[in-house]
């Protein structure tokens, strides 16, 4: 079977590819770690007339309707800087869910970057995202009140909105909840904003179709991870690049230390690795958009291995930096922190194996 990109996707690389040379080299994904939003208006502005903000959002509502592939091409470059905006929290996981959820009053919005949505899955614990939702949600005359925390909520603090998970009685319910306003607290990665969200007190509007949600958001939360596999073979190819280039100017004894045996079975490891996470990563995408019926456990398995080969390679990339690997002169650690924080969204590794284990087994 043929994996290559289509000649359209492979100029829609070469378009993002070019764009963030211009608008997001280094050190402007630097002077955003201050930020508080992690992104200009300017540069959210330029994506969104680009067509990033959209790429999953219908044509009838003023996105380009594309699949899950056309995200891959992107979060593999975003991937590279790593980009610290909340393109993942709101053109990724907020869009996949209105989609899902068939809110399509929100889609417009989200497209054309006018407001930024976010979702609130996870909870304390490790393990399946969804069961490990405590939040509960009752109703409260012609709304909901919400009680419980949410403790990591990408771009938290300052979304438009979110879609809260909670238990409404009948099982996994989705609620609209209006500024949502968390707390930013400190994330291992630096580059991107998380934030804990407190739920008592607060109303929402529940949405989505009626009954029990899991199996809805259990699809919602593939593609996320999908997406994600996509953003760890981006930071891990670039971690690979600046070991190489760093090898090969790098000299000690007399010699540059490329040559050196240990390190050239380093980057053998690490160009393994990448190339394993890549090809995974690209089949559970199609799987995804075409329907196939393993699509479940090759997205388990997507993010069970990306998650380890990206945590691994960047963690090499420091070690053949050396010293200098864990200074700010280098982007080595921002790639590590990447990698280490993806690896633990929307399901671990260890849990994607467990889960994995299951779906053969059934």
């Amino acid at each position: 079977m043929d994996f290559a990109f289509s000649e359209e996707q492979e100029g829609f690389r070469q378009a993002v590819r070019s764009t963030l040379a211009a608008e997001a080299p280094s050190d402007y994904v630097r002077s955003m770690i201050d930020d508080p939003v992690g992104v200009t208006t300017e540069l959210w502005q330029t994506m969104a007339g680009l067509g990033w903000l959209g790429v999953l959002v219908p044509e009838s509502a003023g996105g380009l309707g594309l699949g899950l592939l056309d995200v891959v091409v992107l979060q593999e470059e975003l991937g590279k800087l790593p980009f610290p905006g909340p393109f993942l929290s709101s053109a990724v996981a907020a869009t996949t869910a209105a989609v899902r959820l068939g809110l399509d009053d929100l889609l417009p919005d989200l497209a054309a970057g006018r407001r930024r949505g976010t979702v609130a899955v996870e909870e304390i614990g490790q393990g399946d995202p969804l069961r490990s939702v405590r939040a509960v949600a009752k109703p409260d005359g012609d709304g909901w009140a919400l009680s419980g925390t949410k403790p990591f909520v990408l771009d938290g603090a300052g979304a438009d909105w979110a879609l809260v998970v909670a238990d409404d009685g009948e099982g996994i319910g989705t609620f609209l909840l209006e500024a949502p306003a968390g707390e930013p607290v400190p994330g291992l990665d630096v580059t991107r904003k998380v934030a804990r969200l407190p739920l008592d007190g607060r109303r929402a509007v529940r949405v989505g179709p009626a009954g029990d949600q899991s199996a809805l958001w259990g699809r919602v939360v593939d593609d996320v991870d999908v997406a994600i596999c996509a953003e760890l073979v981006g930071t891990a190819e670039r971690a690979l690049e600046l070991a190489v280039e760093y090898a090969k100017v790098r000299v000690q004894f007399d010699r540059p230390i490329a040559t050196f045996q240990a390190i050239k079975h380093k980057a053998a490891d690490m160009l393994h690795h990448l190339e394993l996470a890549r090809v995974g990563t690209y089949y559970a995408a199609w799987a995804s958009d075409t329907g196939a019926e393993d699509r479940e456990r090759v997205a388990a398995m997507a993010k069970g291995y990306a998650g380890e080969a990206a945590v691994a390679v960047t963690a090499e990339s420091i070690q053949i930096h050396g010293g200098v690997g864990f200074t700010w002169d280098v982007d080595c650690h921002l790639l590590y922190r990447r990698a280490k924080q993806d690896d633990l969204l929307f399901g671990p590794q260890g849990w994607q194996r467990q889960r994995l284990a299951g779906l053969l087994l059934d």
